[in-house]
């Protein structure tokens, strides 16, 4: 006696076939992911997400995901506008918005991306030098950024932040650039210093002015003086008689002459 009669063969054929349909019919798409649907070759409208039904055989479902990518754009060789070489590179943020666009408007659009990102990348930083690059970073950024989204929105792809991250120098123009450092700190400090003695000037300048309108302010100061000096105990000191005491006994001499 066989084992499987024809009618039993065809009903766990009917079965399997049944089964193969029904994995082949319903799909689930998770929140952040929306289906595009070609029926015969033919797009009908982005499903998702929760379940979905197709037709098996005659429809052909592509996943699509709508969150954010992070791409690390490789190291780039670039000359400067100064005719300086160095490497730099950077990371792109970029997301679906168009899912049809993202799958019939270009074959790959995460290969597609990082290439427009790669030449642009070259392109922009090759028209800026050096200084710019190493202290306007935010406006570079936000120039790289509106020129990849600009060639990117045809395929739905927004992108929605570029940043330079590394720009590695040459060791002889990081030289150049420590000497170049030390030259400006040596400026600044002679700068500080010229205006300290132009202040001091200035005030000294007061001072006399001061002195010359109250003569007696010079015999003060000098009376100061000396009491700064004794008060040290340390030195000899000489203290001159001033001409204003002996000035009235010099006048008597030279009336009666």
């Amino acid at each position: 006696m066989p084992l499987l009669t024809p009618f039993l063969m065809t009903v766990l054929f009917a079965f399997f076939f049944a089964v193969y349909i029904l994995s082949s019919a319903i799909k689930i798409l998770k929140e952040y992911e929306r289906g595009v649907v070609f029926r015969l070759g033919r797009i009908i409208p982005v499903k998702g997400p929760g379940l979905v039904i197709i037709w098996p055989i005659i429809d052909k479902l592509v996943r699509v995901s709508l969150r954010t990518v992070t791409f690390d754009v490789p190291s780039q060789d670039i000359i400067t506008k100064d005719n300086i070489t160095v490497k730099v590179n950077a990371v792109v943020y970029f997301r679906v918005i168009d899912p049809i666009k993202a799958i019939t408007a270009v074959e790959d659009f995460f290969y597609a991306t990082s290439q427009i990102a790669q030449t642009t990348l070259r392109s922009i930083l090759g028209q800026s030098q050096l200084d710019d690059l190493l202290t306007k970073r935010d406006e570079l950024n936000a120039e790289l950024q509106k020129v990849i989204d600009f060639q990117t929105e045809p395929w739905g792809v927004k992108v929605v932040t570029v940043e330079v991250k590394n720009v590695d120098l040459p060791v002889e123009m990081q030289r150049a650039i420590a000497k170049q450092a030390e030259a400006e700190r040596e400026k600044r400090a002679k700068i500080i210093h010229a205006d300290g003695e132009f202040q001091a000037s200035q005030k000294l300048a007061d001072a006399a002015q001061i002195i010359a309108s109250q003569p007696m302010a010079l015999q003060l100061r000098f009376l100061q003086t000396l009491v700064e000096v004794a008060a040290e105990k340390n030195s000899t000191t000489i203290f001159p008689v001033p001409i204003d005491l002996i000035k009235p006994f010099i006048d008597r001499l030279e009336k009666k002459d």
